[in-house]
């Protein structure tokens, strides 16, 4: 079964590697490629009922739906073509786990941990999290749809092909973080600290909300709107000693 799924998981790849499919690159207007979305596809799912998680557990094919997984320990577990579904998280440790052609929907928390972890064609719709660990964690083809995270650390993480859309993000650090194709399409961003960021092909034109704490002179490799740099005007001036007078 496992080798079947492989099987399928590198055909739904091929087929989405060109054009403008799921998988594909598009170019945006302004040079920046928009993100290769994840291409999850579950297969039927069995209802998880074996107890507490486990560090170093390996998890395949499960659907855990509504279950409370508050302060539980799964560091450096293996979620491979599994469903999280509105399930509690909160000060539950995740380090170093792997959450592989999976989704997560509708979980909440404060205080999870998921530092080093690793989250590849991964989509995360309508979480509620706050002060998340996610710092020098691995994002490649996520999706991030809808929700609000609060206080998220994602300092020195590494996040490529990864879309955040409709998703509320306030005091996030993003602080000596990689981004490389990562757009935020009709989002709000609060506070967000960019510091010494190292950014390619980053589209936050479709920001509805942009406020930059910390780490403007990190958005070199960053698009903006016309309307954006007006009203980050007077920040860049600050940034750079420029006194502005009427």
């Amino acid at each position: 079964m496992r080798k079947v799924r492989v099987v399928e998981r590198a055909q739904r790849r091929a087929g989405g590697t060109g054009g403008t499919g799921a998988g594909g690159h598009r170019k945006a207007s302004g040079g920046a490629r928009e993100p290769r979305r994840p291409t999850v596809s579950l297969p039927a799912l069995a209802p998880y009922a074996e107890g507490e998680l486990e560090p170093e557990g390996d998890y395949d094919g499960w659907e855990f739906a509504d279950l409370d997984l508050r302060d539980q320990a799964a560091r450096g577990a293996r979620f491979l073509d599994c469903a999280i579904r509105r399930c509690a998280l909160d000060e539950t440790m995740l380090s170093s786990a792997r959450f592989i052609d999976s989704v997560l929907e509708g979980v909440h928390g404060v205080g999870t941990d998921l530092s080093a972890a690793s989250l590849r064609d991964v989509e995360l719709t309508d979480a509620r999290l706050g002060g998340t660990q996610m710092h020098g964690a691995s994002l490649e083809r996520v999706l991030v749809r809808g929700g609000k995270i609060d206080y998220v650390n994602m300092r020195r993480a590494k996040l490529k092909d990864v879309t955040f859309d409709g998703c509320v993000l306030v005091d996030a650090d993003f602080g000596n973080a990689t981004l490389e194709r990562v757009s935020f399409a009709n989002c709000v961003l609060r506070q967000v600290d960019f510091s010494a960021a190292r950014m390619k092909e980053v589209d936050l034109r479709g920001v509805t909300e942009l406020g930059i704490a910390r780490g403007l002179d990190a958005l070199a490799g960053a698009v903006i709107s016309s309307p954006q740099l007006l009203e980050l005007a007077p920040a860049f001036a600050s940034q750079f000693g420029v006194q502005v007078e009427d």
